[in-house]
């Protein structure tokens, strides 16, 4: 039978749960004195006290015990005025947390774009790398913050990068179905036909989302319409199981091949079949019915 665990969907685990992390900062003391005051006041964005703190002081690269600094919890927040004093009081702006976390993959995955590029002018490292592989343009795609993404690639930022899953910001930005974020990442070079861990592409999760603008854009710039995974699923396996309408129409237009069978023998049409989709079977029964490799009328 045609398992659920077919499905490309459940959004994959860049989340850092830095909000928790924060939480913890300000719900009790991690570090003693003027150290952990600071970190509290950067939280909350209380800049004179940012100010007096340090003046007084204040380690400004003082840690919790699990690495966080007062310019990471800035960043995080988004107190853009924050950020600045501590970047000017030389806090360290490529530190990272016991989970490879830095400032700028903080700022990034909230979207603080201003914080962004204050860090990118004072050294950022625009490809540091989480424990997980995820980077800060990964994340940004991911939560869907086009500015970010849009000004991590003006700066440079390595588009084909792969975390630990095999997953690049392009994947995340498809699962996102993020249409903006996709068709940005393509325009600076996103490899359209890279792999995941277990051979999945692009293409194969936006089908599964049904994200026809998305696969448009994918199949535009040469997405593999008949690639597989290492189980034999292809895109239009995994649209037919969602009952993708149009994003079948689509597929089929690129010559998806309607007779792929996955490594239990299961069909586009046997799928789409088995959870009741009639439209999609129709369509598919259609398109099985003409000679193999003919696409359909008005798509030659």
């Amino acid at each position: 039978m045609f398992s659920m665990k077919m499905t490309r969907s459940g959004k994959r685990s860049l989340v850092m749960g830095i909000v928790v992390a924060l939480a913890f900062v300000l719900a009790g003391p991690r570090v003693h004195g003027q150290g952990n005051d600071l970190i509290k006041a950067a939280g909350a964005g209380d800049l004179a006290r940012v100010k007096a703190l340090i003046d007084g002081g204040a380690d400004v690269n003082a840690r919790t015990r699990d690495g966080w600094s007062a310019l990471m919890i800035a960043a995080e927040v988004g107190h853009f005025d924050v950020v600045e004093v501590l970047l000017g009081k030389g806090a360290e702006v490529n530190a990272k947390t016991s989970e490879g976390v830095t400032a700028l993959i903080s700022a990034a995955e909230n979207g603080h774009a201003d914080a962004v590029q204050a860090l990118l002018g004072k050294g950022a490292e625009i490809n540091a790398r989480k424990n997980d592989g995820g980077t800060a343009l990964m994340i940004a795609c991911y939560k869907g913050h086009l500015d970010v993404a849009v000004a991590l690639l003006t700066k440079g930022a390595e588009v084909n990068a792969k975390d630990q899953k095999g997953w690049t910001a392009l994947m995340y930005g498809t699962d996102k179905e993020d249409l903006r974020i996709v068709e940005a990442l393509l325009d600076k070079g996103a490899e359209v036909n890279v792999r995941m861990n277990d051979g999945g592409t692009a293409l194969m999760d936006a089908a599964d989302n049904g994200g026809l603008g998305v696969v448009q854009a994918l199949l535009a710039k040469g997405a593999e319409v008949n690639a597989k995974t290492f189980d034999g699923r292809t895109a239009l396996i995994y649209a037919a199981y969602k009952g993708h309408l149009e994003v079948v129409k689509a597929l089929l237009a690129k010559g998806a091949d309607v007779r792929a069978k996955d490594h239990d023998g299961e069909t586009a049409l046997g799928v789409a079949t088995a959870q009741g989709h009639a439209d999609v079977r129709a369509l598919l029964l259609q398109a099985a019915s003409r000679p193999q490799g003919q696409r359909p009328a008005g798509q030659q």
